[in-house]
């Protein structure tokens, strides 16, 4: 089992908190992380049918059945089950009573919020970071990287990639947008989730993939909270300061993983990536998921954003943490030009919050430079930055 960062704070946490909640998109090692640090917890998932009509016709003796406490899977399928779990650690006020996981953030959010504020300690787990899997390893070429994605299924068993990730979204529409909204028309909602794909890295413009669906502003709006909620896609949103008031302010689109982000996209093989339109975009989806998943499995939410005027000058990734930003540009080549300085040289002027010690150019290539602009860091160093946060 390769070890999940994230598993010393959850452990910490389960110490002082009654409820451990661990959202997350499907596949991404919930049920297996859990079994491994709880071993002596009871288990439960509620997707097996006989578990989740226990659940349903008698709540109080199925939340019973663990003495040293219990892990409900897919918990969402059961939502009513937060009340009465609410009850419970009310009444025994001890630490590590349950855990719960689900894949489908909206539902179980909603659920919690009114449930059990105050008694659970929440994480989101997103598929493997390119430290957890590559720790002390020799890393393989970036394109190889990209394509195949960090979805653990992948690497436990010798899976054609590009079918893993067409049957991963088929069983994603399948089972989980028919839950969380009464699509009717799945075929429309399977082409928003590939026009998104054809877009990762960009503005998002909400009227002008409903032009393209032949649906409305509102109704792509929508969906595309769904695709948020069950951790599809993310949406980056932009840095507001009072320095400049002529901003962008619509959110940036960038897809979880870039194995799926590739296989959306029609790519069938590592090489095929140097060729493609978006190569720039799939690279900048590989960066900001990597400072995602730091943040996220050091138990905090990320703090991260981008900034861009209306004149096109951009920063790809802004992370403002205690009034100091860290800026970073993306480059997927990997040859350093100096071109690639300018929009950093540019906020510096305009930010007192950022200097060249605190900016960064991450590229496609291996070097390790400081620069009197910023730092050079190649895409295998990204923990050099990352562990400055923390």
């Amino acid at each position: 089992m390769i070890e999940r960062k994230i598993s010393e704070i959850i452990k910490r946490d389960s110490n002082t908190y009654s409820v451990i909640g661990i959202t997350g998109p499907r596949q991404t090692g919930k049920t297996t992380l859990v079994k491994h640090l709880f071993p002596e917890m009871h288990y439960a998932n509620l997707e097996d049918l006989s578990q989740k009509e226990f659940a349903l016709e008698d709540p109080k003796s199925f939340l019973t059945q663990g003495d040293g406490g219990m892990i409900i899977d897919e918990i969402q399928k059961v939502p009513a089950l937060l009340s009465y779990i609410q009850v419970i650690v009310d009444e025994k006020q001890k630490p590590g009573m349950f855990i719960i996981t689900g894949s489908q953030n909206l539902l179980l959010m909603e659920k919690i919020s009114q449930s059990l504020a105050g008694r659970i300690s929440l994480f989101t787990l997103l598929p493997f970071s390119l430290q957890e899997l590559y720790k002390n390893k020799t890393k393989p070429p970036l394109n190889e990287v990209m394509f195949k994605g960090f979805y653990p299924g992948l690497y436990a068993r010798d899976y054609e990639i590009s079918g893993y990730y067409r049957n991963y979204i088929n069983t994603y529409i399948e089972r989980d947008v028919r839950q969380l909204k009464n699509i009717t028309d799945l075929k429309t909602f399977q082409n928003l989730i590939r026009l998104c794909a054809g877009r990762a890295g960009q503005i998002l413009n909400y009227s002008s993939i409903g032009d393209d669906l032949g649906v409305s502003h509102n109704t792509v709006k929508a969906w595309i909270s769904i695709l948020e909620a069950s951790y599809i896609i993310r949406l980056l949103q932009p840095y507001f300061s009072n320095f400049n008031k002529q901003i962008i302010k619509m959110p940036k689109m960038y897809f979880n993983d870039t194995g799926l982000l590739c296989s959306l996209l029609g790519i069938d093989s590592c090489d095929q990536i140097d060729n493609h339109y978006l190569k720039g975009g799939i690279f900048e989806n590989f960066v900001v998921s990597e400072f995602r998943k730091y943040f996220l499995n050091n138990g905090k939410e990320d703090q991260l954003f981008f900034w861009r005027d209306k004149r096109g000058r951009e920063i790809d990734l802004l992370i403002d943490r205690k009034g100091v930003r860290t800026i970073l540009e993306m480059k997927s080549g990997s040859t350093i030009s100096g071109t690639f300085f300018k929009n950093l040289e540019y906020y510096q002027d305009l930010d007192t919050g950022s200097s060249p010690e605190t900016s960064y150019l991450i590229y496609g290539g291996s070097e390790f430079q400081n620069r009197s602009a910023a730092c050079v860091r190649g895409w295998e160093n990204l923990v050099e930055i990352e562990k400055n946060f923390f």
